[in-house]
C-alpha cells in the first residue's frame, strides 16, 4: 500500500470530480485536475485546492486516478491520455440508459470495459450507488452509521482505494474482483429506478441479524 498521502488525477470537471476531489484534498492529498476544457479545470482546482493540467498530465501524474466522467465520454478520454502504468483507476460511472433505469452495457461491465482499454491500469468500482450531494457530506452518516461504500477489484487495488473512502467518514466493503462490477452497475440501476418512484430501496433488506434467517 502507498503512503498515506496520495497523488490523486481528476479525469473530469463535474459533480462528481468536485466532491470527490474536494473531500481528499481537505483530507491532505495531492489532487491534480484534468478535463478537455483547460478552463474549467483550472476553476475547479482552485476551488477545491487542488492543481489542474491537461488530461494527460493529470494521468501521469496521479498515483490512483478518479474517472470522473460520463459512461460515454470514458474510452475518448482514455484513447487521449494513452497507455497508463499501472495506476489504480477508480471508476465511479453508471452506464445507465437515459429515463429507463437499465443498463447500457451487455456482457462486460462498464468497469471491466476499461480495464480492457487500459491494460495497464487497475480498475475499482466504487463511488457508483450515491447521488453526488452524499459524496459532499462530512461525513455521511445516517441513523448513527457511518455510509458503507463497496469496491470491486484486485485485492491490492482495493487496498489502495480504502483509506480515500474512509477519508470521507465510510466504511469500505471488499465486494470481490472487478468480474462483480457488473453487480454493482445493476444494483445502481435498480435503486435509483425505486428513488425516482418514490420507495425507499433501504427498505427492501432487513436487519443484520435476519439476514441468513431467524435465529
Amino acid at each position: 500500500m502507498r503512503s498515506s498521502k496520495m497523488r490523486i488525477g481528476i479525469l473530469g470537471t463535474g459533480n462528481m470530480a468536485e466532491a470527490l476531489g474536494g473531500q481528499w484534498a481537505r483530507a491532505g492529498h495531492e489532487v491534480r485536475v484534468g478535463g478537455r476544457s483547460a478552463e474549467q479545470a483550472a476553476a475547479l482546482a482552485e476551488r477545491i485546492g487542488g492543481s489542474a493540467g491537461s488530461l494527460a498530465e493529470v494521468a501521469a501524474f496521479g498515483e490512483v486516478l478518479l474517472l470522473a466522467l460520463p459512461y460515454d465520454a470514458v474510452p475518448a478520454v482514455l484513447a487521449e491520455v494513452g497507455p497508463l502504468r499501472d495506476q489504480v483507476v477508480i471508476d465511479c460511472t453508471n452506464p445507465l440508459v437515459p429515463g429507463s433505469f437499465t443498463l447500457k452495457t451487455d456482457g462486460l461491465s462498464a468497469a471491466e470495459q476499461f480495464a480492457a482499454q487500459a491494460p495497464g491500469a487497475r480498475v475499482v468500482k466504487a463511488f457508483n450507488l450515491c447521488h453526488v450531494d452524499v459524496w459532499r457530506m462530512t461525513p455521511p452518516i445516517f441513523a448513527g452509521r457511518p455510509l458503507a461504500v463497496p469496491l470491486c477489484g484486485d485485492a491490492a487495488a482495493v487496498a489502495e482505494v480504502v483509506p480515500l473512502v474512509e477519508a470521507l467518514g465510510c466504511h469500505p466493503i471488499t465486494a470481490g474482483a472487478l468480474d462483480r462490477a457488473g453487480l454493482l452497475e445493476a444494483t445502481a440501476a435498480f435503486v435509483i429506478g425505486m428513488w425516482f418512484a418514490g420507495e425507499d430501496s433501504q427498505a427492501v433488506f432487513p436487519p443484520m441479524e435476519f439476514a441468513q434467517g431467524a435465529a
